[in-house]
């Protein structure tokens, strides 16, 4: 049997218009050139859309390049382009184009997007003023330009400002407001005007103290404000070194945004400064007063606010010298219906209102029905205060004499040298609540080591214990002040305060004031040429707003 060799079909080279025809349908670029000399054979439709000189019969132009190359990525005729190189048989090969503009453009939009993100992320995140500019100038630097300044607005003729140059820390300082005229563009930012276009500043006219020797030539500068609340924040100066450095209107506008948001970030921080340092200034009004240690007797106090965070409430303690610096110091205690700023409000009047008093030399029960009157005729809603006022003088043999009064508070307590524990057998009516105060007043004798103790019932009704629910209570007040015996009035106040933290360990509690007047008993200091008695370390800690005192050494 005879075998037969399959037939092989001869290869048909397709005609150069057929070829042409396919290249065309291809949504793909594609040049076709000779490796030798690179002379273009074709170019599909693609292809010549991309490259309009790109002819068949001339060599390859830009932007192919030539000398073997296997790809390449350039800007052409404002187009993304790239290209990739493949040999084909007979001495030819191939480019295959691709226009990447859009989606280039859509790779700078995600990182502007992602940019910004970033931005409103880190200028967020804090309410200083300072650390706002230093994160404002790190953004800029990294994503905006080579160098970048926040300029404060000037205050008493000066300006703070921040800077963040290329492989230095970050450098702070200040400026006196005729250098802020050197900086083109700068004066007219932080008076809020919109920037002037960085081809129409020249950088060349940049101080030295902007961008100091080593950062190189100014290139481009730009000048932004810093949007604030009714006011400008600030202005942003915007640095790129090197001759041909320029700042495009897509990078204006991608700073404008920037700005507004680092404006916003660091209006928010000056205006949270500002609040703080209103609080600060009325704080200092309302905390406690530095108890003053006159001759004869020994003055010790403690106060804890309910909120921490404010370190006021509604219970507070005064003494007032003598008036004309003859006569009997005043003492007060009280407790106004509420917690935190408005019964500290409050609590600001009834001072005021009680130190007015004392300048008139006012008894200790007319000065509670006074104050009732004045708390009548200017509350614009009812709040009513409880308290106890008196008069402390020495007397003979070392005793201390007081006259108390009582407006609804809890009775003062008097620790007897016994270690026996009594009540001031005085009680009053609630202080702005009645037009008639009822107000029986007492007088207490101290022998020397004996103390009188004014509280107000936040510390009675602190609840903590086993249960966690119950109140610390007025038999317990009693037996741990009997425990006292013999100690000093500052030392009474700390333990009390201490047994009353440990009841309710660590849990909430009303506010608590205390304050103790105690007979010496020896010779006072001032008589032995001794200073001034020690006051509390929780007097102390409440005035740095410490929830515990530090440990004297």
């Amino acid at each position: 049997m005879t075998s037969r060799t399959p037939a092989v079909a001869p290869a048909v080279t397709p005609a150069p218009a057929l070829l042409a025809a396919v290249l065309d349908a291809a949504a793909e670029a594609v040049v076709l050139c000779e490796t030798a000399g690179d002379v273009v054979v074709m170019a599909n439709a693609a292809a010549r859309r991309l490259l309009p000189g790109t002819l068949p019969g001339h060599p390859a132009g830009a932007p192919l390049p030539t000398g073997g190359a296997d790809s390449f990525q350039t800007e052409h005729a404002g187009r993304r382009l790239s290209g990739t190189r493949r040999t084909v048989a007979d001495g030819h090969y191939a480019w295959f184009l691709r226009d990447r503009t859009e989606s280039a453009a859509l790779e700078r939009e995600r990182s502007r997007t992602a940019f910004l993100a970033e931005a409103g992320r880190r200028l967020s995140a804090s309410l200083h003023v300072r650390r706002c500019a230093r994160t404002a100038v790190e953004l800029a630097a990294a994503h905006l330009a080579d160098a970048a300044v926040v300029v404060l607005p000037p205050q008493h003729r000066q300006s703070d400002w921040t800077r963040l140059l290329p492989g230095l820390p970050i450098e702070e300082g200040t400026l006196r407001e005729p250098q802020l005229g050197e900086v083109p563009g700068l004066v007219e930012a932080l008076d809020g005007f919109p920037p002037i276009p960085s081809r129409w500043l020249d950088p060349a006219q940049a101080p030295a103290w902007l961008v100091p020797a080593g950062f190189g030539p100014v290139g481009a500068l730009l000048a932004i404000p810093l949007p604030g609340n009714a006011e400008p924040a600030g202005a942003l100066i915007l640095a790129r070194c090197g001759p041909g450095a320029v700042f495009t209107a897509e990078d204006e506008a991608l700073a404008r945004v920037f700005a507004a948001r680092a404006g916003a970030a660091i209006a928010a921080a000056v205006l949270y400064r500002e609040q703080v340092d209103t609080a600060a200034v009325l704080q200092a009004d309302l905390l406690p007063p530095e108890l003053p240690q006159p001759d004869g007797f020994e003055l010790a106090g403690s106060y804890q606010a309910a909120g921490d965070a404010l370190r006021i409430g509604g219970d507070f303690y005064d003494v007032f010298g003598p008036a004309g610096g003859d006569g009997d110091t005043m003492i007060a205690l009280g407790d106004v219906c509420g917690t935190g700023p408005e019964a500290a409000l409050l609590t600001g009047k009834v001072r005021q209102t009680l130190r007015a008093l004392r300048l008139v030399r006012t008894e200790p029960a007319a000065m509670l029905t006074v104050l009732n009157e004045a708390l009548l005729q200017s509350a614009r809603q009812p709040r009513f205060v409880t308290m106890v006022v008196g008069s402390v003088r020495r007397t003979d043999h070392g005793r201390v004499r007081l006259e108390l009064a009582s407006g609804g508070h809890p009775a003062p307590l008097v620790l007897r040298a016994d270690g026996s524990v009594e009540e001031v057998p005085t009680r009053g009516t609630l202080i702005g609540v009645l037009p008639r105060t009822v107000v029986h007043p007492a007088t207490v004798e101290l022998a020397p080591g004996e103390l009188c103790l004014l509280y107000s019932d936040g510390l009675t009704e602190a609840r903590g214990g086993p249960s966690g629910g119950e109140q610390f209570g007025e038999d317990r007040l009693h037996q741990a002040l009997a425990e006292c015996r013999g100690m000093p009035g500052a030392a009474t106040v700390d333990r009390i305060r201490q047994l009353v933290a440990d009841w309710i360990r660590g849990g909430g509690s009303d506010d608590i004031a205390m304050l103790a007047v105690r007979a010496p008993s020896r010779t006072p200091l001032s008589l032995r040429g001794g200073g001034a008695p020690t006051p509390s370390p929780y007097v102390a800690a409440a005035r740095r707003g410490d929830r515990r005192p530090r440990t004297r050494p």
